[in-house]
């Protein structure tokens, strides 16, 4: 989808997606709001009320109604829907209308984040992006693999009061690369992938931070891209081609390239001591682009760590609460209590992300003392464990 300025109608674009996204052959059952998580404690919103609305053209109701925001866009729903209905892609295309029409959601933490990302549409801005990067960690500049960083520097900053360290993360994912044998080029002026301003319908800064990114790619040679962050691998492995045609370049996940070295006897860990974990599916990871096994080949690679399952894992997994810094409220809190109790209930000790959101809003809500005394658990990423356990 273009952006309007582009002389693109998008009262027509929502028309085609809601062909595309099959929201013509709703059948009404309610099934999407019955499983759907913000629905279960925020009982003013609906799935199929937004997409009833949407297929019978009530732009006015659609643009004053809060709850267009409200959407976790977890595609949970999308599992249960008898008649297959995308509601993704039904979701973002109805924000894009509506931010168009004069529509707009509230921004969590006061629209810091929606902020910084627009800064960054500014082709003379220069950052430090790899201020943080020490000795400890090989990097180079030519090759044909690139990570991809994200996010990280600055939620690093901007979440600190949390406890999440997004740092520790991104530097846990160039150990790993090393230790299997990688050592991958860094972009020093990286921008956001754009994740947070196309689902939240600015698809105008979308575009133009894309292609800033898209054009330092190129200008690197690097012929694989690495992404760490969920959303980040889902945006360039799905929404970039979308908006730009072929990358001319191949886009993995860290997960799936891990654990293929894994497999093959390239990476290995060592550890002592028992500790019981707990996996968080993360949203874009799981339901959206399908990786279930390869964080957990990962986590059943680590001496000493056993792996139990939550009762509602991989593709019936919950979402941590909170969507694009749009929707943190009362429900996301309830949602975000359920899960971590549900993470507990397995008798793990450690629940494990793969995804700095997920790190970032689960270890807010053990802010609270009554739930922190209540769970005692922790919450940790991915690959800061396991690259403290590398041999």
């Amino acid at each position: 989808m273009a952006a309007a300025e582009e002389g693109v109608d998008l009262r027509k674009e929502l028309a085609e997606a809601l062909k595309k996204s099959r929201a013509l052959l709703c059948y009404e059952c309610g099934k999407c709001s019955g499983v759907c998580p913000v629905a279960r404690f925020d009982r003013s919103f609906s799935p199929r009320s937004l997409l009833v609305r949407a297929v019978r053209g009530e732009d006015a109701t659609l643009i004053e109604d809060v709850n267009v925001w409200s959407c976790l866009t977890c595609k949970l729903c999308d599992t249960r829907c008898p008649a297959a209905i995308d509601y993704g892609l039904l979701t973002k295309s109805v924000r894009a209308f509506v931010r168009h029409e004069g529509g707009e959601g509230m921004c969590t933490h006061g629209g810091a984040v929606h902020a910084l990302t627009r800064i960054m549409t500014s082709k003379e801005l220069e950052q430090d992006r790899l201020g943080w990067v020490d000795d400890s960690l090989k990097i180079s500049k030519k090759g044909d693999t690139l990570f991809f960083v994200g996010c990280a520097p600055y939620f690093d900053v901007v979440f600190s009061e949390t406890g999440a360290k997004t740092l520790d993360s991104a530097k846990g994912a160039i150990r790993l690369l090393n230790a299997a044998g990688v050592e991958p080029m860094l972009l020093p002026n990286e921008r956001c992938c754009g994740h947070d301003l196309l689902w939240n319908g600015d698809v105008e800064n979308f575009r133009m931070l894309a292609q800033q990114n898209l054009a330092m790619i190129e200008e690197s040679g690097a012929k694989r891209v690495v992404v760490s962050c969920p959303e980040g691998y889902a945006t360039m492995k799905v929404d970039y081609p979308n908006h730009f045609g072929d990358l001319g370049f191949e886009v993995v996940h860290l997960t799936e390239l891990l654990a293929g070295e894994i497999e093959e006897g390239n990476l290995e860990f060592e550890g002592d001591g028992e500790t019981t974990v707990t996996f968080q599916d993360p949203c874009r990871l799981g339901r959206h682009m399908g990786i279930y096994d390869a964080p957990r080949a990962i986590i059943s690679a680590l001496p000493g760590v056993e792996l139990i399952d939550m009762q509602r894992s991989r593709e019936r997994g919950i979402c941590c609460g909170v969507g694009g810094w749009m929707n943190c409220t009362s429900f996301s809190k309830m949602i975000q209590a359920t899960r971590l109790r549900e993470a507990k209930s397995t008798g793990a000790s450690v629940l494990v992300t793969a995804c700095p959101k997920c790190e970032i809003h689960l270890k807010c809500a053990l802010k609270e003392q009554m739930l922190r005394d209540e769970l005692q658990i922790e919450v940790r990423d991915l690959w800061e464990l396991a690259a403290s356990r590398l041999a």
